[in-house]
């Protein structure tokens, strides 16, 4: 089973993004924060790192660029309503995806699928 670590400091959204994974098969250990998402890479083995952009005491590059360390097999998916924040995160991590807020939990999933080549595997949102 794919294992995805979400960070997403929105309780809604978290919860949300969290349910959807899950409905269609993905494990997903979520938390609030990138200082709360580091400990979990350090003892865990996940797939995808999906990380909101702007979120307090460590932003998703930041998290992401740590992980990179800790975690190099390790997938990432930066999710973000901030046009010029999914900028620079693809100048800074180059293999990472960008999903720019709002989207839809279908299109979400077919990218998280994609990423793992495991698009027929899933049922439609």
């Amino acid at each position: 089973m794919i294992k995805i670590l979400l960070a997403e400091d929105d309780d809604s959204m978290r919860v949300y993004l969290t349910r959807a994974l899950e409905r269609v098969g993905y494990q997903v250990s979520a938390v609030d924060r990138g200082t709360a998402a580091l400990p979990l890479i350090e003892a865990e083995r996940f797939d995808l790192l999906l990380t909101d952009i702007v979120m307090p005491e460590m932003d998703g590059i930041e998290l992401a660029q740590k992980a990179a360390a800790l975690a190099p097999a390790m997938r990432v998916m930066f999710i973000t309503g901030f046009a010029a924040v999914a900028l620079r995160a693809g100048k800074t991590a180059p293999d990472a995806k960008v999903l720019s807020k709002p989207f839809h939990l279908r299109d979400l999933v077919a990218e998280v699928d994609r990423m793992f080549q495991s698009e027929d595997q899933h049922g439609r949102l």
